[in-house]
């Protein structure tokens, strides 16, 4: 075996890549799929790597990664880490933004899962993810202008118990005790709320404006048998009435129709998901705010961060693997990414 004092010096005696390489490595990884992130390695550094040991030590990277975020998030929320403040002048407002999208699994991941696929059998796993971003800004017209370069994501395949404390952490992290304003937007989903209520109860709660819409559009739809050619004119007041906030009069205009037995149950379904929600869709204040009413931010984060990475044709995915490449892009897509390396350990006591 050859001696290399100088790695031990460096303090990578031990690893099977240099902290240069592994950066590059799980950067590519984290871009690209494995075996053109080894052609990309290879054709930028002159370095030789098969892609099934550049996705190796990629996805080890960045579980390790995860596993230190959770420790801190644990830390934070037990209060023995207290983030800083955000230096001033702060931002005015700090918003939340959560969402879901499936990833592919191998099939051992989802043995025993019920889901669409053939059989009614899983062929996905869900991942949650946040977006945290901020505002201090509407323009010209009146409309929410995102802070440039504020937003931070995260993802994880954990139940939605441990999403929370993952969340609650970011959010803290990002300075939610310190800021003016804190709103949780979401898609209406029962345990985004009840997390939202659980953590932050000071916040303002705000069901994405386009997911009510597509639920009227449904809630017509379930209707149509009654609305007949009138079916448009009906969509479009109560598109206004939404867009006003009138949870009320949109529930008093469906419960007009005369409806008994499955429909009329379908029917309650349907309006259970505005009852509950009134509250959550004041759209029409919230904009006299100078509020975000939509989700397009995590939406757009479910696309650009998870989608067009861990969603190409022919994916599947172990959840070990799926999670180390879902933190590396969530740190790089959250200008994060040199926070995830240990310093380098090049000085020597000389120096």
């Amino acid at each position: 075996m050859a001696w290399r004092p100088r790695d031990a010096e460096l303090g990578v005696a031990a690893a099977t890549m240099s902290p240069g390489l592994a950066k590059m490595t799980a950067r590519a990884a984290a871009a690209v799929p494995f075996t053109p992130g080894a052609a990309l390695v290879g054709e930028l550094a002159g370095i030789t790597l098969t892609g099934r040991r550049l996705g190796r030590h990629a996805e080890a990277d960045g579980a390790a990664a995860a596993a230190a975020i959770e420790q801190q998030a644990t830390a934070i929320t037990a209060r023995t880490l207290v983030p800083l403040p955000p230096p001033m002048p702060r931002p005015d407002k700090l918003y939340i933004a959560i969402d879901g999208t499936g990833v592919p699994m191998r099939a051992a991941e989802t043995e025993g899962r019920d889901g669409k696929g053939e059989g009614g059998k899983a062929r996905t796993r869900e991942v949650k993810l946040c977006c945290c971003f901020t505002q201090t800004s509407v323009d010209e017209r009146g409309r929410p202008v995102r802070d440039p370069g504020s937003s931070s994501y995260l993802a994880t395949f954990a139940p939605a118990a441990a999403f929370g404390t993952l969340m609650a952490a970011e959010a803290r992290r990002r300075g939610a005790g310190h800021i003016r304003q804190l709103t949780i937007l979401g898609d209406g989903a029962a345990w985004i709320w009840n997390l939202a209520t659980q953590h932050f109860p000071q916040a303002t709660q705000i069901v994405d404006l386009y997911h009510a819409r597509e639920h009227l559009h449904e809630l017509a739809k379930l209707l149509e048998f009654m609305l007949g050619s009138h079916r448009e004119d009906w969509l479009t007041a109560r598109l206004g009435e939404l867009d006003a906030g009138d949870i009320p009069a949109i529930c008093a205009a469906a419960h007009a129709f005369p409806l008994t037995g499955r429909k009329a149950d379908d029917l309650k379904t349907a309006l259970g998901y505005f009852e509950h929600n009134a509250h959550r869709m004041r759209y029409q204040h919230f904009r006299s705010l100078g509020m975000f009413i939509g989700s397009g931010a995590v939406e757009a984060g479910c696309k650009a961060v998870i989608e067009q990475r861990l969603k190409l044709s022919g994916m599947h995915w172990s959840t070990p693997g799926a999670t180390g490449i879902l933190t590396l892009r969530c740190q790089q897509a959250s200008g994060q990414w040199e926070e995830i390396w240990p310093p380098p350990h090049n000085r020597t006591g000389a120096a």
